[in-house]
C-alpha cells in the first residue's frame, strides 16, 4: 500500500506512537533507521509494519532487504511519499525505514542467565539517552540482562531506541520493582556493586567475577537506600579533576569495563580476534 496523503489513518497512528500514554495503550514502538532495523531484525524481532521511503534511502542497496526480511515475518508494508514518511519520522535525517511492533520488556521469571552473569540494575534512570547508552555499553560489554527497576522514563521511548543503536534488541531489558529485583539477585547470590564518592574502595580494587549486579541511579539524587543498603560492594571511581561526578552511562560503561577486564583475565570471557588496519575505514573480511 502507498502512503501519501498526512491525514491517512496509518500516519497518525505512528505519530501518536511518540507519546508515552499511546505505547502503553497499544503495547508498541518504533524502529526507525538502517541500524536499528537491521539489529532488530538480526536479534529475531518481529514488527507488525514497515514503513519505508525509497526516496530518503542512504545507500539504495541494503534497505530493500529489511522490507523483504518483514515481509517474510508477516509485517504489513506501506510504501510512502517523501512527505509523507517525514511527517513520521522521529529523526532528523531519516533514512527512509521505520518499523513498528511490539515491546520488548520481559519479566524476571523469563530471564535465564549464562554461568558468571554481568547484569546492569538501573534505579529511577530520567533520560532515555541515558538509558539508550548503557544499553550499548551492556551490549559491548557482553552483559546477561539490564534490569529497569522504579522507572521515570518509558523504555520503548524512540531515544531509547536510538541512542542504544539497536542494541535494545540484543541485551534481555528487564522491568521490575527494585524490592522484586533485590530478591531475585539474592537468591541467586549475586554481589550487588553501588558506586559511591564515600566508599574507601576504588572500583578495580574488588572481585568483579562470578555473578555481579552493577547497580546505578539518577544522576541527581544516585541510588536509594535501598540500594545502598543491601549492596555487598561499594566502589568509587577515582575523580582527579574538578569534576565531582559523573554521567550516570560514563560511569557504567567504567564499572562494566572493569568487569570486562577481570572476566577476560579470569578466562570467562574471551577478547575479540585482532582486526589489522589499513586505513579508509575498511578491515579485512
Amino acid at each position: 500500500m502507498e502512503l501519501t496523503s498526512l491525514s491517512n489513518p496509518k500516519i497518525k497512528y505512528v505519530v501518536k506512537l511518540r507519546t508515552c500514554s499511546f505505547r502503553e495503550e497499544t503495547g508498541e514502538m518504533i524502529v526507525e533507521g538502517y541500524r536499528e532495523c537491521r539489529r532488530a531484525l538480526d536479534n529475531g524481532y518481529r514488527p507488525r509494519a514497515i514503513f519505508h521511503c525509497p526516496d530518503l534511502y542512504l545507500k539504495n542497496e541494503n534497505e530493500p532487504e529489511i522490507v523483504n526480511e518483514c515481509v517474510k515475518r508477516g509485517a504489513e508494508v506501506y510504501t510512502c511519499s517523501k512527505n509523507a514518511f517525514l511527517k513520521m519520522a522521529y529523526r532528523e535525517r531519516p533514512d527512509g525505514l521505520l518499523m513498528t511492533g511490539p515491546h520488548v520488556a520481559k519479566r524476571l521469571e523469563d530471564l535465564e542467565l549464562p554461568p558468571n552473569a554481568l547484569v546492569i540494575v538501573t534505579e529511577a534512570i530520567e533520560k532515555p539517552g541515558n538509558l539508550g547508552t548503557i544499553l550499548r555499553s551492556a551490549d559491548a560489554a557482553k552483559a546477561a540482562a539490564v534490569i529497569v527497576c522504579d522507572r521515570t522514563t518509558d523504555i520503548h521511548n524512540p531515544n531509547v531506541v536510538r541512542a542504544s543503536t539497536g542494541t535494545l534488541f540484543s541485551v534481555p531489558l528487564i522491568e521490575a520493582t527494585s524490592e522484586e529485583a533485590l530478591k531475585w539477585l539474592k537468591e541467586r547470590n549475586f554481589k550487588i556493586l553501588a558506586a559511591t564518592p564515600h566508599a574507601e574502595k576504588l572500583h578495580f580494587e574488588v572481585d568483579l567475577t562470578g555473578n555481579v549486579a552493577i547497580a546505578v541511579g539518577a544522576e541527581q539524587y544516585g541510588l536509594t537506600a535501598t540500594w545502598m543498603d543491601n549492596s555487598s560492594l561499594r566502589v568509587r571511581i577515582p575523580m582527579l579533576g574538578l569534576a565531582d561526578s559523573l554521567n550516570v552511562s560514563a560511569a557504567t560503561t567504567i564499572l562494566l569495563y572493569e568487569a570486562v577486564r577481570q572476566r577476560i583475565n579470569a578466562g570467562i570471557d574471551t577478547p575479540p580476534p585482532y582486526i589489522p588496519w589499513h586505513g579508509e575505514g575498511q578491515h579485512d573480511k
